[in-house]
């Protein structure tokens, strides 16, 4: 009997092993580098790139630890995005302006289930576009997140935001 229950355990690790193998060659069509950490590691930098759904004209990087057959925290990564195209005002009109935002991208992270999510803030009093990053689990007390801002100045698209808010405070 524990002859058997070795052979299948030791079935059952080569399945899992195959198919995280598997997954792990799939190439991810976001994915714009890959840095290794070491001819003795598992775990490498993947460097995905983000177009916001709603504002085209903004491109976000992501930089996040993958740790393949590894259970290290998969939490710290950071963020940038800049604009790489042009941002309209029916774009900005189109997107949640509340205080918590709304969740651009989410991705799971480990079968622990952590998450990372990006979520964009609209910054109305400065006109900016704010992109946070962040894990859903807490790692040394605290979840992991990052920040990002792409500012609206020398946008055409400024000066129509700016001549909104003299329509608005014309009438009152």
């Amino acid at each position: 009997m524990e002859g058997r229950v070795q052979v299948k355990s030791w079935q059952l690790s080569t399945v899992v092993l195959t198919a995280v193998m598997a997954l792990g060659g799939c190439s991810d069509k976001n994915e714009v580098g890959d840095v290794s950490l070491g001819l003795f590691t598992t775990k490498d930098i993947k460097l995905e790139m983000l177009s916001d759904p709603k504002i085209e004209g903004v491109t976000c990087y992501i930089s996040h630890i993958k740790a393949d057959l590894d259970l290290a925290d998969p939490s710290d990564m950071s963020i940038a995005c800049r604009q790489t195209g042009p941002i309209t005002l029916q774009m900005l009109q189109g997107i949640d302006r509340s205080k918590s935002g709304e969740v651009i991208f989410s991705t799971s992270k480990s079968v622990l289930f952590k998450s990372l999510k990006v979520r964009r803030i609209y910054d109305e009093a400065n006109r900016t576009l704010l992109y946070v990053s962040y894990s859903t689990k807490e790692s040394n007390g605290s979840p992991k997140h990052s920040l990002s801002a792409v500012p609206l100045w020398g946008n055409p698209v400024w000066e129509q935001l700016e001549q909104q808010k003299r329509e608005v405070q014309s009438k009152n």
